[in-house]
């Protein structure tokens, strides 16, 4: 399992999709998106006056970070782990 180390509460079943995730995605990506999600999940919690990181931020900080020659994998692995990301597109 890919430790994550945040700097703010996350809700335990969007964290449990998250780690799930980034254990299907490609060792050599791996560890490049785990910081930039992780970055920009934290900053949408935060800019939605949350105090815990959400299904909806992890989501969008993949929308929004990963760059489009991995859309089609990332879309088949939020499938694969249940996220919910068809409402943020």
């Amino acid at each position: 399992m890919v430790s994550i180390q945040t700097n703010m509460q996350w809700d335990s079943m969007a964290l449990s999709k998250y780690n799930k995730m980034l254990n299907l995605i490609p060792v050599f990506h791996r560890r490049l998106a785990q910081e930039v999600v992780n970055k920009k999940a934290e900053q949408g919690a935060v800019a939605r006056g949350s105090s815990q990181v959400e299904e909806m931020d992890i989501v969008q900080a993949f929308l929004t970070e990963v760059p489009k020659a991995f859309y089609s994998l990332m879309i088949r692995i939020m499938d694969e782990v249940g996220f919910d990301y068809k409402k943020y597109i």
